[in-house]
């Protein structure tokens, strides 16, 4: 888990260092061409080869994909807009947002006491976007969208889990979501070809991200959900001092109070789950 914290703190830094040179849509576009590159590598180079591509649940992975491709997005634009705790704030309310959609998608009961906890969390995202008597930052609207298509990736990947292995599921998304990144960056995006540093620095977030969630796959195997989880919320203090120590972003108190609020909200629904779940 320490290797995920370190993993997302550093990517963060290095998407905000891209936005100096690149816009939001264009950086996602080079994020994929280097993806394909680098999980059809994987692909090629593992135990099971090409052969673990093969699939009968390509309208799963394409569903799944448009609506991950908003989070990764979404979180790349509020990274150059908006302070990078907020970022990570506002991204912690993917398990709000898969606790209200999963009765829907994966008939999974809604309780009174998991709809409290859920309160609890958009609690925490009103007192940092805080929209009433404020002007709302673009960024944080479009994070929490970016949150919802994170949410709603989660959900397909937990149905695709049954049957494709995890490299065929990384496969699939860095090839669906590259034609989606083209078509996006030419609708809003302007292109312009990265030099050799910011090139790098788009490397390092592709090959980063791949490796925290290698990171997070091993520590999940080794240890139970309920002790691991709360461990990665330790990425929210780290990005506000990052933030605070690299681009002067004050931590202000709304942020302070509202994440601890989100923060609570997901914790106590995950003890929640754990307890409903116990093996």
């Amino acid at each position: 888990m320490t290797g995920t914290l370190v993993c997302y703190t550093s990517v963060a830094i290095a998407i905000r260092e891209t936005t100096f040179e690149l816009d939001a849509a264009t950086i996602v576009f080079f994020r994929s061409v280097v993806s394909v590159f680098l999980i059809t590598l994987l692909v090629g180079l593992s135990r099971e080869g090409f052969q673990q591509i093969r699939t009968q649940k390509i309208g799963v992975h394409l569903i799944r994909n448009c609506v991950h491709f908003v989070g990764q997005f979404g979180w790349v634009f509020a990274i150059g807009t908006i302070p990078l705790a907020h970022v990570f704030a506002l991204e912690f309310t993917v398990p709000i947002w898969i606790a209200l959609l999963a009765p829907i998608f994966l008939k999974e009961k809604l309780t009174l006491e998991r709809f409290l906890y859920v309160l609890i969390g958009f609690t925490g995202v009103v007192i940092i976007v805080q929209p009433f008597g404020f002007e709302v930052e673009l960024g944080a609207l479009v994070m929490l969208i970016g949150a919802l298509g994170f949410a709603g990736g989660m959900l397909g990947t937990r149905k695709l889990t049954q049957t494709e292995t995890p490299l065929c599921i990384l496969f699939y998304m860095s090839v669906l979501q590259l034609p989606l990144s083209t078509g996006l960056m030419f609708a809003i995006g302007t292109y312009k070809t990265p030099d050799p540093v910011t090139f790098g620095l788009i490397i390092f977030v592709t090959a980063g991200v791949m490796a925290a969630h290698y990171c997070m796959a091993r520590a999940f195997k080794l240890m139970d959900l309920i002790s691991i989880v709360p461990v990665e919320y330790f990425r929210l203090p780290m990005i506000a001092v990052a933030g605070l120590l690299l681009y002067a972003e004050p931590i202000d108190m709304p942020t302070i109070i509202g994440s601890a609020a989100i923060l609570a909200g997901n914790y106590l629904n995950i003890r929640l789950s754990a307890k409903q779940n116990p093996t």
